[in-house]
């Protein structure tokens, strides 16, 4: 059951990520929760990849919002258990080469953790 949960937070994150609805997408985020991306690595290297709590979030993917109005996100893949989700999907930005993307989201009472991201 609680791994159903934890699809459906995927498809609500999917769905807000490509809706660019910031608040619905920090709504599945716990307030202290953790990101990790290697594109944080290299548009903020102070961060050493990693921020921590929505106001970071916010700010983060606001900018992407920004910089990148025709950013979408294609699932190809998404499995869940009880502490997680493994989604694979294809980031796709308008006069980009399309980018296959790996993220684990973990999940604890119902609200996002730490995100993972992993690309080439």
């Amino acid at each position: 059951m609680i791994a159903q949960q934890n699809q459906s937070i995927a498809f609500k994150w999917f769905e807000a990520f490509n809706a660019h609805d910031l608040e619905q997408l920090l709504s599945l985020y716990d307030e202290q929760a953790l990101h990790f991306s290697p594109k944080l690595k290299i548009r903020k290297p102070e961060t050493e990849g990693l921020i921590k709590g929505k106001n970071a979030l916010r700010v983060w993917w606001q900018d992407a919002f920004d910089r990148l109005p025709t950013l979408f996100y294609k699932v190809t893949s998404l499995t869940a258990n009880s502490d997680r989700v493994f989604m694979e999907y294809i980031r796709q930005v308008e006069n980009e080469e399309e980018m296959l993307v790996a993220e684990v989201l973990d999940i604890r009472d119902g609200k996002i953790i730490f995100s993972r991201v992993y690309h080439g």
